[in-house]
């Protein structure tokens, strides 16, 4: 998914196509109808009280592209960093899948974004630069792929976390450095087979309202095998979410019972509370970006299915709304990694307490050198 999708506004010639960036204006605009798309309006009126200027320079999105890219950059810098310091450690296993998630953010921002400034430069004209389709087919492919793998690779992380927090004995013998490669493939894999099939006749891409992105055909009557693969696509997403939240109540509840007994049990460790941290913030992030796109895919898919007269433009407009939010889950996952952060969480802990001091909290004693892990701890016992 990318943010860069761009949206068309009302100008004020008849029938003309602007591109709008991605502020929160065209999301309360109403495209104006063209002999290529169908004349839809939002379902409340509301929506037709703020217009966009009829203009905007192509920096825009060319800037958001770019804070993107950025993001992902410095905070995949951050992670192989941590992982060369800490890679004989557990949190290895950790940062090998987070370095991964936030390297698929990145191709999932620039490669969609490349697309979007094509049709950009080409006034959308589909026709123009699209005559075979083969556009829409990689342009549509992209965003399954790219949707589905930061899912994937976020409920993997928690999956991990849960398992080094609860089992600490099997995450030292089962959870290794190859078996971590192992597991991004197959998740990859995955994602990749689901986008791939419509190129096997299983499923199509189309255009989609505004007539600016393609995706999987949702709306209007549905083959079975259309059906099926958004229904997929859906509910792999919505499980991930579903098993990232499930792994982290039970992770945070193992680490809060952990720092709650006495010195002879194993007590949550820095590390494990920054992970843990983090881990949250990509869930949250995940969770706000991505259920209601999810969702309305869902609704869209299930109402087609049980009627044939339901109002289609209803439908289409929280699939527009919903790609939008969705859209900047590549923005915001690195920022994650970058904020939260023992280094800045002092900070901000010093901030906040107003202390320049930490030397006598816990806090204080967030080096790496003077924690062990729970499974470190465990295995030396063994």
């Amino acid at each position: 998914m990318h943010p860069q999708l761009q949206f068309p506004v009302k100008t004020s010639t008849p029938h003309a196509w602007k591109m709008s960036s991605p502020t929160l204006e065209p999301i309360f605009s109403t495209p104006t109808p063209t002999s290529d798309s169908p004349s839809i309006s939002p379902p409340d009126p509301a929506f037709n009280s703020s217009l966009p200027p009829s203009s905007l320079s192509i920096a825009v999105p060319i800037f958001t592209m770019t804070l993107g890219a950025v993001s992902n950059i410095l905070a995949l810098g951050i992670l192989l960093r941590s992982y060369s310091r800490y890679r004989r450690r557990t949190k290895a296993r950790f940062l090998f899948l987070a370095s991964n998630l936030v390297l698929t953010d990145f191709a999932g921002h620039v490669i969609p974004g490349a697309f979007a400034l094509r049709l950009y430069a080409a006034r959308m004209q589909w026709d123009s630069i699209d005559r075979s389709g083969v556009l829409c087919q990689l342009f549509g492919g992209c965003m399954v792929f790219f949707g589905l793998c930061p899912l994937f690779l976020g409920g993997a992380m928690a999956v991990e976390r849960c398992v080094g927090l609860t089992r600490p004995l099997l995450h030292s013998s089962v959870v290794t450095s190859g078996h971590g490669r192992l597991a991004v493939a197959l998740l990859c894999s995955l994602a990749l087979l689901v986008a791939a099939l419509p190129v096997l006749n299983v499923g199509r891409y189309s255009r989609q309202f505004p007539q600016t992105w393609c995706f999987l055909q949702v709306h209007g009557p549905l083959t079975g095998a259309e059906l099926g693969l958004t229904l997929v696509f859906s509910g792999l997403g919505l499980a991930s979410l579903a098993v990232s939240l499930l792994c982290n109540s039970l992770s945070g509840l193992a680490l809060l019972q952990a720092r709650m007994v006495k010195p002879k049990a194993c007590s949550g460790t820095s590390l494990d509370i920054e992970m843990m941290v983090q881990l949250l913030g990509v869930t949250l992030v995940s969770c706000v970006c991505w259920s209601p796109f999810l969702i309305s895919v869902a609704l869209s898919v299930s109402q087609s299915l049980s009627s044939s007269q339901y109002d289609v433009r209803h439908y289409e407009w929280l699939m527009f709304l919903g790609v939008r939010l969705a859209s900047w889950n590549q923005i915001l996952d690195p920022w994650v990694y970058i904020l939260l952060r023992r280094a800045v969480l002092r900070k901000i802990y010093q901030i906040v307490m107003r202390q320049g001091d930490l030397k006598g909290s816990k806090l204080g004693r967030w080096e790496a050198s003077s924690f062990q892990s729970c499974e470190g701890r465990v295995m030396k016992r063994v």
